[in-house]
């Protein structure tokens, strides 16, 4: 692949992660010279030590726009059906599960709710996919230092002291994003002193498609379906703790953690056992204060972050790249500064109610006083009850516009 060491590029995509990979092959898709710069080296194997060892449950929209920009027929093959929703009540006495509810995706349509990818594997074939587009250049061990916005381009210099224009710069660099600093807009965080253990586990019991989300204390457990591995089905998990918790449970040896974990899942597969490494990661949400600027838009965890519940992560991220995909299709100049703002008027208001949501729903599942922990169970029945809400809840959850 060509790399950039000029400028002329319609969009550059600042940050090479999965959301940004996914808004390079989505623009160029759309007819636009696209750069993506990543300062890191994508890791596309399991068993290298960098690896990201998590997964991400891809819903219904996400796998339309997958399959709409060429992607869906890469992950296909490798892509476990979630086909149902379980929702586990713990906070009893004991980590004996005493209220369990299924949310079932045939009740709202004839798909499942999405369908289940390690993340190292998704870069796999996002990078591999990258390669093949002529409109597409993957620049690689390099970031963006600077931005400077001007009213008919943008000027950035790269980390490697190269200098390019472009139309349109797109900020998906994480969090911390630089694209977002050099356009001067803030961000609203919240700390939850937590942190998430992902990994996998082989267990006795099959998992029939069922993703399960036990609730206890601390954070909820949930064990999301993988391929069978080495003849035995297998699940990948993510376990949130308050971080001295989590901390001690990332040190404990794997037959101790495995034990740990098998306790905290309430028995319901049978026994865990660990399957690979560990990796633990700080939980936070965050909202940018506006998804645009002069020529800079936001999409993913530039724009907002929230813990893993219900796989809204890069689900909403997918949602902001079709969003202004489809409002910069067919346009000369994708850094319209009207443009940009109908994208930041599209996206922020949901954003924001579902950050609220799902901090609402950690919270939640925090709970450690046994009253509050007995409320929360009698929630869950009631939600679960009421099958118009129900029904609307899985809706909302897939991706429709509150």
């Amino acid at each position: 692949m060509s790399q950039a060491h000029t400028h002329d590029f319609d969009i550059v995509v600042a940050g090479g992660g999965l959301s940004g990979m996914a808004a390079t092959v989505a623009f160029a898709h759309s007819g636009f010279r696209t750069l993506c710069v990543d300062p890191a080296t994508p890791v596309t194997s399991g068993s290298e030590p960098d690896a990201d060892l998590r997964t991400t449950a891809l819903l219904q929209p996400s796998r339309t726009l997958l399959d709409e920009i060429g992607l869906w027929q890469r992950l296909a093959p490798h892509a476990t059906e979630l086909a149902t929703m379980r929702i586990v009540d713990a906070g009893g006495a004991t980590s004996a599960p005493r209220l369990l509810r299924d949310f079932r995706a045939s009740d709202i349509g004839s798909l499942p709710f999405g369908w289940n990818l390690p993340n190292w594997l998704l870069r796999r074939e996002f990078v591999a996919e990258l390669a093949s587009l002529d409109r597409v250049t993957h620049h690689t061990g390099v970031g963006v230092s600077d931005v400077f916005s001007r009213d008919n381009a943008v000027h950035l210099r790269l980390s490697d002291g190269s200098n390019l224009t472009s139309k349109l710069v797109v900020g998906a660099d994480g969090r911390n994003s630089r694209v977002r600093s050099c356009a001067g807009i803030g961000a609203r965080t919240t700390r939850y002193a937590q942190k998430a253990l992902a990994f996998a586990v082989t267990h006795d019991a099959p998992h029939d498609n069922i993703s399960t989300e036990i609730h206890r204390s601390g954070g909820p457990f949930t064990l999301v379906p993988l391929s069978d591995r080495d003849g035995k089905p297998c699940s990948a998990v993510v376990w949130m703790e308050r971080g001295p918790e989590a901390a001690r449970l990332m040190h404990l040896d794997e037959s101790s953690f495995s034990a740990a974990a098998t306790e905290r899942s309430g028995g319901l597969y049978g026994p865990l056992v660990l399957a690979g490494s560990r990796t633990i990661w700080p939980i936070i949400s965050q909202i940018a204060d506006r998804f645009d600027a002069e020529r800079t838009a936001l999409v993913a965890e530039a724009a907002h972050v929230v813990p893993p519940i219900g796989a809204q992560g890069l689900n909403m991220s997918l949602t902001d790249i079709g969003t202004l995909t489809n409002l910069i299709a067919g346009q000369a100049d994708p850094g319209n500064a009207d443009l940009l703002k109908r994208y930041s008027r599209a996206r922020r208001p949901d954003v924001a109610l579902r950050v609220t949501g799902i901090d609402l729903l950690n919270r939640t599942s925090m709970l450690a006083p046994k009253p509050l922990r007995d409320l929360r169970r009698g929630g869950i029945a009631a939600l679960h009850g009421l099958a118009p809400l129900r029904r609307s809840l899985m809706k909302l959850g897939l991706g429709a516009q509150s």
